[in-house]
């Protein structure tokens, strides 16, 4: 019940006011890189600093946080707060479907302009393909991370667990070591955020599979399976670009710094604008049939509790 009501007045404060309660958190983790990320230092000396960043940042928090916890006379509240500011906003469909529509009018900057704050990379030399194919996978990354792997944890962990991991993964995007400046600096924050996101990520991508392949589910499951032990996301990209049948990943580039990435379903066409709405209706239908199970499993528990 907590978790569907916090879920409700997030989609609606996301809707009336663009806000973003971490921003200050991301702030600060940008200004200690700055203080203790040093480009002259040896990569394994910027790696130990990275680690002694994260630790340093995260432990005091969860003691103050889990101290704090201890003094509140209304435990729900207190847990709401936590879980309203650990799920990421709920405007992501609509950011989206705001770039197909400038890309369908081939209002190329217009859908750069809306889609470079949701991103990492640089959006400014990208066509009218790379956009599509960027907003795709963005959708489907942020829905992981954001939402689907804290609410995974919310309900198995509590909520100090779930807002932990969200400070966590701030400080990933922050560190992302895909920029050269954090190659080393953000290695530690990644592979936990990674660990952390193997299950959820794993389970959102079998029943998406489940739910939207548009093949064989048979040859779907044996063209993903070998990246199901791989501590990445590559296992969500590559069933979402089989469902819609495009290609996903590839080259990008940031900090004016190309950077390959591993493409995904090569033999396929290029993503278009449409298959952002598509992408958005895979993961509004997937995240409602987890809501459903979730909700089936809640009553079938109540059941069984109230007739032992």
């Amino acid at each position: 019940m907590l978790l569907f009501v916090v879920i409700l007045i997030k989609g609606l404060m996301t809707r009336l006011v663009n806000h973003q309660p971490l921003s200050f958190f991301n702030f600060y983790c940008k200004k200690l890189s700055e203080k203790v990320n040093k480009a002259k230092n040896p990569a394994k000396q910027q790696s130990i600093a990275g680690f002694i960043a994260l630790v340093i940042t995260l432990a005091p928090l969860i003691v103050i946080l889990s101290l704090f916890e201890m003094f509140i006379e209304v435990p729900w509240l207190w847990q709401g707060c936590l879980l309203y500011l650990a799920i990421g906003p709920f405007n992501l469909a609509t950011s989206s479907k705001s770039v197909a529509q400038a890309l369908v009018a081939n209002q190329n900057y217009l859908a750069k302009q809306t889609l470079q704050p949701l991103v990492l990379r640089e959006t400014e030399q990208l066509s009218k393909m790379g956009l599509s194919k960027s907003c795709i996978e963005m959708q489907l990354l942020k829905t992981l991370q954001q939402n689907f792997v804290v609410i995974f944890y919310f309900l198995m962990f509590g909520p100090l667990f779930a807002f932990s991991y969200r400070l966590l993964l701030e400080m990933h995007y922050s560190w992302n070591i895909k920029q050269t400046a954090f190659s080393s600096f953000g290695q530690q924050a990644s592979i936990l955020v990674n660990l952390i996101q193997w299950l959820p990520v794993r389970l959102f991508t079998l029943l998406m599979l489940i739910m939207h392949s548009k093949q064989n589910l048979l040859l779907s499951w044996r063209l993903i399976k070998g990246k199901i032990f791989r501590l990445n996301n590559d296992i969500a990209l590559h069933c979402l670009a089989l469902n819609l049948q495009v290609r996903l990943g590839g080259v990008a580039i940031y900090h004016d710094e190309k950077l390959r990435k591993t493409s995904f379903n090569d033999q396929a066409r290029q993503p278009e604008p449409t298959d952002i709405i598509h992408t958005s209706t895979q993961l509004k239908y997937t995240l409602i049939i987890c809501a459903v199970m979730l909700i089936m499993i809640s009553v079938f528990a109540f059941i069984i509790q109230n007739k032992l």
